[in-house]
């Protein structure tokens, strides 16, 4: 019964990390921030991955899974818990800060959970298994937009032209919208305590593997001798950063007169449509991995991506909006298919390969800003779009590199090191 409550995990960081695509345009409209700055949000976010994702595996080798898991919900509990103080000091480097901490507690769960999902069950089926588990958190991701959208982007669309405002009252309103940024992390401060007490009284349960000895910075570098898994990590990165950047975009992309027109809440309540396509798509790709190769599926979907983002970009009105939006239903299946095509054969090197994995994470701080420097340069979101179909295209290489299982691969691989062995 262990396996059900470390999939729930996937939800609580799922609805967390979306929620972040929405305080994005939020703080652009409340400190007047350009599309590269607004972007810094998620690098900040993201950028705890690359930082954080070694001391995550080391704490994980020294905890064990359950209760590293328990320590990742503290920590981003106290991340949502600063966003209070940011609040009230109106300052937009205390959100980036509160964003870092949160999503260090995310790295931590990332590092533990994904993982355990996989060994927990047949590795023949853990493409299948960490796919369904992506569905919850599909599913996080799908309501955070339309909690964002009432709680945070209701309120900065009515607020009045801050230019118009002046300076004391231009104070005010930064802390009052500053507040409506808050309360949403309030909330789910309250929801990851309980999940933390939850995983408190789990800790001792004998079904958890065990985790291999902690494993340092070189060691796990060298581990990138293993050519699927360097490319695994490669595709992590990419395949973040590119995710991210359109979904931080999204709102203002949807709100643009020459796509859908529409006002700030409703643009991004429709970044649900996003989210609740890869929930969608997780859900059937839980059945199809399990009966195709994972490697081709992961081939076809990022092929059909770089199709999507290249019908929004040469059209505009509602083709534009609906084929960006229409990504999220192929994005689906792409994390967990990389991840464990990753882990593939690692034994119990998981760990630190898990680790190594999810420093490639990082993109999601490295993509949307760049793809953010490329629109506010070019003048065209849309155009901008095609930075992260170029990551599309790396995934959709990977795929088609990883469609023969590993143990055919090693076989190869042993065959080809023979002759140099006995010519030793």
């Amino acid at each position: 019964m262990l396996l059900p409550f470390v999939i729930l995990l996937f939800f609580a960081w799922g609805f967390s990390t979306c929620l972040v695509d929405l305080v994005a345009p939020a703080l652009k409209s409340l400190f007047k921030l350009n599309n590269f700055q607004t972007a810094l949000t998620q690098t900040c976010f993201f950028g705890a991955y690359f930082l954080m994702s070694l001391p995550s595996s080391w704490l994980l080798s020294r905890l064990g899974y359950l209760r590293a898991v328990v320590v990742g919900l503290v920590v981003m509990m106290i991340g949502c818990l600063l966003f209070a103080p940011a609040a009230n000091t109106g300052v937009y480097y205390g959100f980036l800060g509160a964003l870092f901490i949160l999503a260090s507690g995310i790295t931590l769960l990332q590092v533990a959970a994904n993982p355990l999902v996989a060994l927990l069950g047949k590795s023949e089926t853990a493409s299948s298994r960490l796919t369904f588990a992506q569905f919850l958190n599909s599913f996080g991701t799908y309501l955070a937009p339309f909690v964002g959208s009432a709680l945070i982007l209701r309120h900065i669309e009515k607020a009045p032209d801050p230019a118009t405002l002046t300076p004391a009252a231009l104070e005010a309103l930064r802390h009052t919208q500053a507040h409506a940024v808050q309360a949403p992390y309030m909330i789910i401060a309250g929801g990851l305590l309980v999940l933390a007490l939850l995983f408190w009284f789990l800790r001792n349960n004998d079904k958890a593997p065990q985790a291999e000895a902690a494993t340092g910075l070189g060691e796990m570098l060298g581990m990138m001798k293993h050519k699927r898994l360097a490319f695994a990590v490669l595709c992590i990165f990419v395949y973040v950063g590119a995710e991210v950047a359109i979904g931080t975009f999204m709102t203002n992309y949807l709100a643009q007169p020459s796509t859908l027109g529409l006002p700030l809440s409703k643009a991004g309540a429709m970044l649900s449509w996003y989210w609740g396509g890869a929930m969608v798509g997780r859900f059937i790709g839980a059945f199809v991995l399990a009966r195709v190769s994972p490697g081709k599926v992961l081939t076809v979907c990022a092929l059909i991506v770089v199709g999507l983002i290249t019908t929004s970009a040469m059209t505009s009105g509602a083709t534009a909006g609906y084929s960006l939006l229409a990504i999220g239903l192929f994005n689906s299946i792409m994390f967990p298919t990389i991840f464990t095509l990753g882990i593939e054969g690692m034994g119990r090197k998981t760990p630190a390969a898990s680790g190594l994995l999810c420093m490639g994470i990082v993109g999601g701080a490295v993509i949307p800003p760049l793809t953010g420097f490329v629109a506010d340069h070019i003048g065209s979101l849309g155009l901008a779009m095609f930075v992260p179909a170029i990551c599309y295209l790396i995934i959709a290489a990977f795929g088609w590199s990883a469609r023969k299982p590993v143990e055919a691969v090693h076989a190869a691989e042993t065959l080809e090191a023979a002759p140099a062995a006995a010519a030793h």
